[in-house]
């Protein structure tokens, strides 16, 4: 099945998820809002954001390879399909990433 989520989905988790669908797309969009770097003692977890501050055609390209390996790293349950870049109506001037993933049946109960 396939889905689509995003840093700003982050407003509606819970942290004690027993749906593991949800449980799998909150921690999704936990590495999508994560920059790498950021979490103390576990530096290595989150996004690499070296594409900031690039023209928006750059940036989704230099961001493609870091969003899926990061997915493929730390929620190997979700599959990378493909991912979307645009504008933040509500917030000029940031970029929000929607990425969609597909969840293997057997990853869903």
């Amino acid at each position: 099945m396939e889905f689509t989520v995003s840093a700003t989905d982050l407003a509606n988790i819970q942290l004690n998820e027993s749906d593991r669908v949800k449980e799998i797309l909150r921690n999704v969009a936990v590495i999508l809002a994560t920059p790498k770097g950021s979490v103390p003692m576990y530096r290595s977890f989150g996004l690499d954001m070296s594409f900031v501050d690039k023209p928006m055609n750059v940036a989704k390209n230099m961001a493609v390879i870091p969003v899926r390996e990061a997915i493929e790293e730390w929620e190997p349950r979700a599959k990378y399909k493909d991912m979307t870049l645009a504008l933040d109506p509500s917030n000029p001037g940031k970029l929000t990433f929607t990425v969609q993933i597909e969840i293997e049946a057997g990853d869903t109960a």
